[in-house]
């Protein structure tokens, strides 16, 4: 398994690094068959009026499936339990719902992913340059999956939405979290 531990506004000292391993460690001792790879990022916010500035948030990659969890506190290392339990949680609620039914085969990021040649000239005649407003950009694999499979997506990555590629229509679609209850979808239609 591998751990890569980052930190933001804050120095990942050797005892800080060994205790996020240990806790981790410990969190995803019963479910290292299906765990490859542990991202954290550890932050502390500079504004005082802050209460949980000490946030860690962890990142779980298990058989193709990503499992995040976000925790904060007013101390370091509070953070990082709270949030090495709620990995634990994640991980035993991923293995309960999804390896005992072995009814379907799980696509690998590598099969759905082609290999194909990079064009030289990415750019073109088009003049380099990011928007204002975009802080981060992520990629990643969008398997086929029903709507019960996106809503178990949702539960794992601890976020208020999940984008997904429906089986049935092949579209991106957006399952999100709604405010007074219960969830949503977004699905694409055309315009008249």
């Amino acid at each position: 398994m591998k751990l890569l531990i980052q930190g933001n506004n804050i120095a990942v000292t050797d005892s800080i690094h060994e205790y996020v391993k240990q806790k981790l460690a410990k969190a995803v001792k019963h479910f290292e068959n299906i765990t490859s790879k542990i991202d954290v990022h550890l932050s502390v916010a500079r504004n005082s009026r802050i209460e949980s500035k000490h946030k860690a948030e962890v990142t779980v990659y298990a058989n193709g499936t990503v499992i995040r969890a976000q925790e904060g506190s007013s101390n370091l290392y509070a953070s990082i339990d709270m949030v090495a339990d709620k990995i634990y949680r994640q991980l035993r609620k991923y293995k309960e719902k999804h390896l005992t039914k072995k009814t379907h085969a799980h696509v690998r990021t590598g099969d759905i992913i082609e290999a194909a040649p990079v064009e030289e000239n990415l750019i073109g005649d088009r003049t380099p340059e990011l928007p204002a407003e975009i802080v981060r950009n992520k990629y990643f694999a969008m398997p086929p999956m029903t709507i019960d499979e996106a809503l178990a997506q949702l539960e794992l990555v601890d976020h208020d939405f999940y984008m997904f590629r429906n089986k049935e229509t092949q579209e991106i679609n957006v399952i999100y979290t709604r405010n007074h209850g219960g969830y949503g979808v977004i699905q694409p239609r055309d315009t008249f």
